[in-house]
């Protein structure tokens, strides 16, 4: 059975969130691989004092899982860990962190950066940013459609 979580939140988490859950005196993981998103202070603007995320409750989750799933099946993996951040965060504060465990580095790498790719593209989120000269909405970027675009045909 699949040893997944996520979690959606409006409450801080901590940096080492997920970390010592999945070690836990486990001696099959020989690697664990950590992303941690942080809100920037500049984007599309400078000056960015803040971020509000939305997101579509129940369907998020359901579409984060999915993804996390679609890694098990990938790769060798002993443990998923995401939690993603909705509300209003300040510049440095944590958006989203993805844990991966395996027996080896290489598949806790690419899972994880698969699922980071695929969270971007695939998860209903929505980020308005709260800048000097503005409100105004996060555009998708054609990079992020790239980067998903690579694991359909790996």
């Amino acid at each position: 059975m699949a040893d997944i979580e996520i979690r959606v939140q409006s409450n801080a988490f901590a940096i080492t969130y997920g970390y010592p859950e999945t070690l836990n005196g486990r001696t099959d993981i020989g690697a664990v691989v950590s992303f941690t998103g942080l809100v920037r202070d500049f984007n599309e603007a400078p000056e960015v004092t803040g971020l509000s995320l939305e997101h579509y409750p129940g369907m998020t989750e359901k579409t984060l899982h999915a993804i996390a799933e679609q890694a098990w099946q990938r790769w060798p993996l002993q443990a998923v860990r995401v939690v993603h951040r909705v509300g209003h965060l300040q510049p440095g504060d944590p958006i989203v962190r993805v844990l991966v465990a395996s027996a080896h580095r290489r598949d806790a790498f690419q899972a994880c950066d698969f699922i980071m790719d695929l969270l971007k593209t695939e998860a209903p989120f929505w980020k308005k940013e709260h800048a000097k000269s503005g409100d105004y909405w996060v555009k998708e970027r054609h990079t992020d459609q790239a980067d998903a675009q690579r694991w359909s045909s790996s």
